[in-house]
């Protein structure tokens, strides 16, 4: 909390219940600001201190948690709402003005745009204080990227920066596939101007464990494998407690599959595209005559006599060997096989992580613990519709990128902080929600 000196009592320090504020309350207790304080307050040195530092940057992260989307709504609600004045440490007893100017607010908010660095010691100081207090944080990552429109709605004509146009956003464009109804399918294609959000997340407890943002045009599969190098450096102890790794196509990559599981023994659960050529449907595993698999990673093989084609029952991972294991489906389901006696498969085939590191992954794309596990994704999700229903991404004023950061970097810390408060004051259950109160 960005600690304010003892003020005089009044009326509204005796009140025990701050009913609405206590949500605010969580996140000033709780979010590790100390040395930024230090460190504005030393620039700001002996000039005026006609709005103190601390007390601006309270108000600024009421703000974030009571959902203002811009500085008029926030002096608006501090104008009328004495209580919350008082708990960002304003002096409530002030004649006059008893409001910062939207100046002042201008001013903080440029200097933290130049201090990326302290919002993201923060939010590693969260991260590493989350792991201590849930033990089981990070087992299962989930990653997706995330559309943010800007305020402005095109590129602009004149390379001239006035606060309206948005000289940094550019297009950004996302495809997929929809099934209608008849099983048929359809592309749908999006197109916006602005950002994206590349967002990591803890898949059990849906906090965010790393991000970045960048212009809307920035692919998914490089950033992606930046957020996972940058994890390792800062927090190599989540990479070494995870276990699964998911992520939607736009993460399909051969060369993030191959690093999540070689170098850090994390088990990727990644959508696969199909990028099989003229229609191939199958490919023959390698030493085998009857033995097949598609690009989905289903395992089947054929008949040698009648040519029919039968799916192969998944046997499990041998982790010494680096390979999937699967069953005879005439020995495991019992059914006929005419052509068993010509058969090379005796009971069961093995087949290694190295015949296709995109379709064979530790574990199988055809089983029931992918797609349970794959399922997890969908915490990403959720945290993106928090970002834009609770946190004020989906309408904003934001134009450009280090004000987006900066934004965003706001969002994740007060996300944190309302987490480790409601840990720490034994709501636990409580622990995702910004707008349910104490």
């Amino acid at each position: 909390m960005a600690f304010i000196p003892q003020r005089e009592l009044f009326s509204w320090k005796e009140i025990e219940n701050l009913g609405d504020l206590e949500r605010l309350k969580l996140v000033l207790e709780h979010l590790p600001d100390e040395p930024l304080m230090q460190r504005l307050e030393a620039e700001r040195g002996n000039g005026r201190d006609d709005w103190p530092v601390r007390a601006v940057w309270n108000s600024i992260l009421a703000g974030v948690v009571y959902q203002h989307g811009s500085v008029e709504s926030l002096r608006r609600e501090l104008s009328r709402n004495p209580q919350l004045r008082w708990l960002c440490g304003f002096d409530v007893t002030r004649p006059g003005k008893q409001v910062p100017p939207a100046s002042t607010y201008t001013r903080l908010l440029k200097k933290l745009m130049d201090m990326p660095e302290e919002i993201e010691a923060m939010f590693d100081g969260m991260v590493k204080e989350l792991q201590e207090l849930l033990p089981d944080f990070g087992q299962t990552l989930a990653m997706d990227g995330k559309a943010i429109r800007s305020a402005a709605r095109r590129v602009p004509k004149h390379n001239k920066q006035d606060g309206r146009r948005d000289l940094d956003a550019n297009h950004g464009t996302k495809s997929y596939w929809v099934e209608r109804e008849n099983g048929s399918l359809w592309k749908k294609v999006s197109h916006w101007f602005g950002y994206k959000l590349h967002l990591l997340v803890d898949a059990n407890y849906e906090l965010p464990v790393a991000w970045e943002v960048t212009r809307a045009s920035g692919s998914e599969i490089p950033q992606g494998k930046e957020l996972i190098k940058e994890l390792n450096e800062r927090h190599p102890s989540i990479l070494g407690r995870c276990e699964y790794f998911t992520a939607d196509k736009g993460l399909d990559d051969t060369e993030l599959t191959v690093r999540l599981w070689d170098e850090h023994g994390i088990k990727p659960l990644i959508d696969i595209r199909n990028c099989w050529q003229d229609g191939e449907e199958t490919r023959r595993v390698e030493h085998t005559r009857n033995v097949v698999y598609d690009y989905q990673g289903t395992v089947s093989c054929y008949d040698l006599r009648l040519g029919h084609k039968k799916p192969m029952a998944y046997g499990g991972f041998e982790e010494e060997r680096g390979t999937l294991k699967y069953r005879c489906p005439a020995d495991h389901y019992g059914c006929r096989c005419h052509g068993r006696s010509l058969c090379e498969v005796k009971g069961a085939v093995r087949i290694k992580l190295d015949e296709d590191r995109r379709v064979f992954t530790p574990v199988a794309r055809s089983s029931y613990k992918w797609k349970d596990i794959y399922n997890k994704r969908t915490a990403v999700e959720r945290v993106n519709s928090r970002l834009d229903v609770s946190y004020g991404f989906e309408r904003h004023f934001i134009r450009g990128l280090a004000k987006m950061r900066t934004r965003m970097g706001l969002a994740m810390l007060v996300m944190l902080s309302m987490a480790v408060g409601r840990i720490k004051e034994k709501q636990k259950e409580h622990m995702r929600s910004l707008l349910q109160a104490a």
